[in-house]
């Protein structure tokens, strides 16, 4: 029994064992002894009680002792980060747990690995079009209609008052490129739903790949800590490898499309047909 704050009442301390008086840990928050449990509270933007809930629940450890008042370091404010994380992922209170207990407490490294697989493989600055700077870009094709699939596509983003977002500008260049070749813009956006389509498939493909040649083994041997170096680089090189895959892929199927389609066209020439 202790008191987390000197002007606190005593309260129970269950879960990840019973606070003792150490030396805090390594990584402690600055000041003499660490943070009292409201000043956790603050840095966190949880609330005492829920604190203290977590604790209970034996889902962070124990505060540092000091004088029978509870102190909290780095350690404690990175376990609620991570909780109220994955709370935004979906998991609740009793999955986190058992989230943790199943990979050995490093849920944090996993969700890291997540983050790393989610930023984008190139970094590419958004930019902002009216609808009327779309239409002088892309002419009278750009109206209310092919706006509205550029925006299932993800190639816009509605941001208000008339203005759209494009997180890829490079997708933008590119309809630019082909619609000034004479392309109409409406079959430059079908090309596009097409390639995506196809890409999805291509890339659940190669994290299937990764899924069962590289993670199930490392997550059937305990999350072993002398592999997660390993594990982080196959994650790393996983997108690069499968772009560079699939660009040269289809370098290859473009060459024989393209060898394909004007072989039939020479052959339709020579017969003298229209």
């Amino acid at each position: 029994m202790f008191a987390e704050h000197a002007t606190e009442p005593a309260a129970p301390v269950s879960g990840a064992g019973s606070a003792s008086a150490q030396p805090p840990p390594a990584g402690a928050a600055s000041g003499a002894h660490g943070w009292t449990i409201e000043e956790l509270a603050a840095r966190s933007g949880m609330t005492v009680r829920n604190i203290r809930s977590h604790r209970a629940r034996d889902l962070m450890a124990a505060p540092h002792v000091h004088d029978r008042v509870g102190y909290y370091g780095e350690e404690h404010l990175a376990r609620l980060r991570l909780i109220q994380e994955l709370q935004s992922e979906g998991f609740n209170l009793s999955g986190i747990k058992r989230l943790l207990v199943r990979t050995n407490d490093q849920s944090e490294r996993l969700l890291d690995l997540k983050h790393l697989l989610g930023a984008p493989l190139r970094s590419e600055q958004a930019q902002v079009f009216t609808a009327d700077e779309l239409v002088a870009r892309f002419g009278a094709d750009a109206g209310p209609e092919a706006l509205n699939r550029a925006q299932q596509l993800g190639m816009l983003v509605p941001i208000g008052e008339d203005r759209f977002e494009a997180p890829v500008p490079s997708l933008l260049d590119m309809a630019d490129e082909v619609v000034s070749h004479g392309v109409p813009l409406p079959h430059v956006l079908s090309v596009i739903a097409k390639v995506q389509d196809n890409c999805a498939t291509v890339a659940r493909e190669f994290v299937r790949l990764f899924m069962e040649d590289l993670w199930k083994p490392f997550a059937a041997a305990g999350y072993p800590q002398e592999r997660w170096s390993e594990v982080v680089e196959a994650i790393e090189r996983l997108r690069p490898v499968s772009s560079e895959a699939v660009v040269a892929t289809y370098q290859m199927v473009m060459t024989q499309a393209v060898e394909k389609a004007f072989g039939r066209e020479l052959q339709r020439l020579s017969r003298g047909r229209r």
